[in-house]
């Protein structure tokens, strides 16, 4: 049975698309171009200035169509997984359930993968747009890069910016032998909802989330609060917890046919 205790982490991933009107009136006033087509155009702009090809747009432009948390409890426990406003999917509302959700569970750390330079940001934007009070205590709490509630893993993996760390999550998640990258990845999140398929969407951002929470585990290992025998509890508890809510969770089947156990091959 999911605990109602607070939880002491929340581990987040969100998934988005460009906003082409905000595009097409920030980037091409004069233009007159569609939504599509400032996508479009914005995207070619983005590959040409890129070495590696990315196509990826500013953080300015995102909103979120998924988002996903999951409540991880002080012994490292999964409690819940979430994907807010399920199954309509409607980014204001997303914004709302996640503001109205982080200001119930104050003092709980938010843990992410690159959240720091995206995920968050993006979130805060958002309440921008919105209109979303993000919590009295929020702003007061979360301007400070050491302490400030939130555990990003790239930064503490990559020393705060000192180094840089290719192959992203999914690195980290193929080496635990987790799922990491499966039919989905973050450049075919536009697509997938240019096609109306939120629930792909969705689903992907709960295996993101899942990879993400135990990559979180092992850093808790590297940081001397754990030892490699506790995590390999949490881990086998954890996939049981998964196991029994495939049910309600379609989505976690795929991850669990996918899944590995950590075994270093060097």
């Amino acid at each position: 049975m999911e605990t109602t205790a607070k939880p002491a982490y929340l581990i987040v991933d969100t998934e988005t698309i460009p906003d082409g009107r905000l595009l097409s009136m920030v980037k091409y006033p004069k233009d007159e171009l569609s939504p599509e087509a400032a996508i479009q155009r914005a995207q070619e702009e983005a590959r040409a200035r890129s070495r590696e090809g990315s196509d990826f747009l500013s953080v300015s432009y995102h909103v979120p169509v998924a988002v996903c948390v999951i409540r991880v409890g002080a012994d490292l426990a999964l409690q819940r997984i979430t994907c807010l406003d399920a199954p309509q999917y409607r980014p204001r509302i997303i914004v709302r359930q996640f503001w109205e959700g982080l200001a119930r569970v104050v003092g709980s750390t938010i843990v992410s993968f690159n959240g720091r330079g995206f995920d968050i940001p993006m979130l805060e934007l958002a309440a921008f747009r919105y209109g979303v009070s993000c919590g009295r205590d929020y702003f007061q709490t979360t301007r400070n890069r050491y302490r400030d509630g939130h555990f990003d893993i790239l930064a503490f993996l990559n020393n705060y910016g000192a180094c840089h760390h290719s192959g992203g999550l999914n690195l980290l998640a193929k080496i635990l032998g987790k799922p990491g990258k499966m039919e989905v990845a973050g450049d075919r999140v536009y697509p997938l909802y240019q096609a109306g398929k939120l629930q792909e969407i969705n689903d992907y951002c709960i295996h993101d989330t899942l990879d993400t929470y135990f990559a979180f585990v092992r850093c808790r290992v590297m940081l001397g609060e754990i030892t490699l025998e506790q995590e390999k509890e949490i881990v086998q508890d954890a996939k049981t917890f998964l196991i029994n809510r495939v049910t309600e969770l379609p989505a976690l089947q795929t991850y669990l046919a996918n899944w590995g156990d950590w075994n270093p091959w060097l």
